[in-house]
C-alpha cells in the first residue's frame, strides 16, 4: 500500500529536533521558523514538556470520555487563567477543524439559524462546515458545499452593517489571518463585528487557531482588542506538536447532555502535554518574549528594500516580496537551512516557537541580506 499523495514534500526527513532546530537524516541542522503550521509553541522536545509526556505515559493513557478525568478541568482552569476567560467553559477535541466544526455546531444549536458569515482569505479547516467556511473552492467538495456560508470582505466595516441580519447563526474570523498571509484584523473591524452580532443575536466565533496561545505577545489575537467573543477556538500551539484543540464557551451558553462529544479529545496524555505548555509559556515568559523578539524582527525585515508590507503582531509575521521574486522560500531551505512557510503568491510567513531568540532572528537576517544583494545584482 502507498500513501495517498495529497502532499507536496520537500526531500528532507527531519530525524531530530531541540528549541528551535531541527537535524536530518544526513545530520544537517535547519533553523525551524515555522514550526509545522504554528504548532511549535515552546520549541521542540522542551524539557518539561518532554516530562510531563514520559511521567503520564507511566499512569495511564487513555480512557473514554465516560469517566471522569481530573487532567482536564486542570487544563481548562489552567486555560482561563493564563487566558483570563476564567468564566467560560472549555470543551476539548484533537484539532482545530474540530474545534471550529463544534463551535459553528454550537452556534447553529444556541439560535436555531443555519447561515454563517465568513470572510474573504478565511481558513478554518478541512471538516464539512470548517471548510465550507474557508475561502477556497478547490478544497470544498461537492458534499460540503451545501453549507449555507456567506463572505463578506476581511477588514471592510460597510459590509458588516449592511450583511449581518437576523439571519445569521455565527460570525466566525481569525484574530490574525494564517493561510490568508498573515493579515491582521484591526479594532475597529472586530469591534463592530461584535456590536453587530450583538444586535441580531448571531455569535462570534473568533478562530485563534494559529494566532492564539500566546503567539501575537497577548494569549488570543484579539484581546488587542476590548471584545469578548462568544466562542474562541484552539489548538495548533496548544499541545506543541501532540494533537490537541479546544472551544472556549461563554457562561451564557449552557450544555445538555449529548450536546456534543469526542472519544479522543481531551486524553490523559493530551491534556498532561497542554498543562506543560501552559507552564511553560507562564514560566519562562513567552508571550513577552513573542512581543519583543516580534517587533525586532519586523524592524530589521522593514530595513530590506525588497521586501514589501511587512505584517503581524507577535511571532505571528508575514512580508510580501517582489512577484518576480518566489523562489527565496527554497532558497532560504536548500541554501541556508531554515524553514519558513508561504501564502500564494508571494508572501512568506514567519511562525516560530515563542521562545525564539534574537541571534536566530539575525541568521535569518543575514541569508535575506545574501539572496537579497544576489537578486540586486541580477
Amino acid at each position: 500500500m502507498k500513501l495517498f499523495d495529497v502532499y507536496p514534500l520537500f526531500p528532507i526527513e527531519p530525524v531530530k529536533a531541540e528549541g528551535s532546530w531541527l537535524w536530518d537524516t544526513e545530520g544537517k541542522k535547519y533553523l525551524d521558523l515555522y514550526g509545522g503550521h504554528a504548532v511549535i509553541s515552546i520549541g521542540h522536545n522542551h524539557p518539561h514538556y518532554v516530562d510531563r509526556l514520559k511521567d503520564q505515559l507511566h499512569k495511564i493513557s487513555f480512557y473514554s470520555n465516560s469517566v471522569k478525568n481530573s487532567l482536564q478541568e486542570q487544563l481548562a482552569e489552567k486555560i482561563g487563567h493564563v487566558s483570563d476567560y476564567t468564566n467560560y467553559q472549555m470543551f476539548l477535541c484533537n484539532s482545530g477543524a474540530e474545534a471550529n466544526e463544534n463551535a459553528l455546531k454550537l452556534a447553529s444549536f444556541v439560535t436555531g439559524r443555519k447561515k454563517i458569515i465568513a470572510f474573504t482569505g478565511a481558513f478554518h479547516g478541512r471538516t464539512s462546515g470548517a471548510v465550507a467556511a474557508t475561502d477556497n473552492p478547490k478544497i470544498v467538495a461537492p458534499f460540503n458545499a451545501g453549507h449555507q456560508i456567506e463572505f463578506l470582505p476581511f477588514n471592510e466595516l460597510k459590509p458588516l452593517e449592511e450583511k449581518i441580519d437576523s439571519e445569521a447563526a455565527a460570525v466566525i474570523v481569525e484574530g490574525i489571518q494564517g493561510v490568508g498571509g498573515i493579515h491582521v484584523a484591526t479594532n475597529d473591524f472586530l469591534e463592530l463585528l461584535s456590536k453587530k452580532c450583538q444586535q441580531v443575536g448571531a455569535l462570534l466565533i473568533l478562530d485563534e487557531i494559529q494566532s492564539g496561545y500566546g503567539r501575537s505577545g497577548k494569549f488570543f489575537a484579539h484581546q488587542h482588542s476590548a471584545i469578548k467573543p462568544d466562542l474562541i477556538t484552539t489548538a495548533k500551539g496548544m499541545g506543541n506538536g501532540f494533537p490537541i484543540g479546544g472551544v472556549l464557551i461563554h457562561p451564557a451558553i449552557k450544555p445538555w447532555s449529548g450536546m456534543l462529544g469526542t472519544t479522543f479529545g481531551g486524553n490523559y496524555l493530551a491534556c498532561a502535554v497542554a498543562l506543560a505548555v501552559l507552564e511553560v509559556i507562564e514560566q519562562e515568559d513567552l508571550m513577552t518574549n513573542a512581543s519583543v523578539v516580534g517587533s525586532f524582527c519586523k524592524t530589521e525585515l522593514k530595513k530590506f528594500e525588497m521586501v514589501k508590507d511587512v505584517r503581524g503582531t507577535g511571532l505571528m509575521i508575514g512580508f510580501d516580496l517582489p512577484e518576480s521574486q518566489t523562489s527565496l522560500r527554497k532558497d532560504l531551505l536548500f541554501k541556508h537551512h531554515i524553514f519558513t512557510g508561504e501564502a500564494k503568491p508571494n508572501t512568506v510567513r514567519l511562525l516560530p516557537s515563542l521562545a525564539l531568540k534574537k541571534s536566530e532572528v539575525e541568521i535569518l537576517i543575514e541569508a535575506l541580506s545574501v539572496e537579497f544583494n544576489k537578486w540586486a545584482h541580477v
